[in-house]
């Protein structure tokens, strides 16, 4: 079986209540990974025009990356190493090596992985189209909102 989360909703209709529940196989949607040509301007958009919270941002490794909060849902990651325009969503799934199976028995196969992110090991899979999708086990929860809030880490950017 696939891992995956039920999100329950209740609504009042009437005379009863109707429950619908919620479920993906991918789990739940926590990244959306995107791909930035001009990574100073893209980060003041989100954070000065749009209004998002900065919650970390990074260099290491040759490459910028920065969170922010602008809704709800998954948090956006703007990358100077990914090719814009793109987005990649990234699922956080409860057993990766299951999930991963479940999706190989379903003739998916991972474009690449396993290999490592902040959070835990990572597979990206790729649709007929071309359009990719990553999926994670959390192993690491938060590491690098913990690393970015560590005052000696030099590779913390705080402008």
């Amino acid at each position: 079986m696939f891992a995956s989360y039920a999100v329950g909703i209740s609504t009042n209709i009437g005379y009863g209540t109707a429950v619908i529940n919620m479920t993906g196989p991918l789990g739940k949607l926590r990244f959306l990974y995107m791909g930035s040509e001009d990574f100073a301007a893209d980060l003041k958009y989100y954070r000065d025009s749009v209004g998002g919270e900065l919650l970390w941002n990074f260099k290491a490794f040759g490459a910028r990356v920065a969170a922010l909060r602008v809704g709800e849902g998954p948090l956006l990651l703007i990358a100077d190493h990914r090719p814009a325009p793109s987005y990649l969503p990234i699922y956080e799934v409860k057993n990766l090596e299951s999930t991963v199976n479940q999706l190989k028995s379903r003739k998916c196969r991972p474009n690449s992985g396993p290999f490592e992110i902040p959070n835990g090991p990572c597979y990206v899979f790729k649709d007929p189209s071309g359009n990719e999708f990553a999926i994670f086990q959390d192993v690491r929860p938060n590491a690098m909102g913990v690393s970015y809030t560590n005052p000696d880490n030099p590779r913390a950017i705080r402008d």
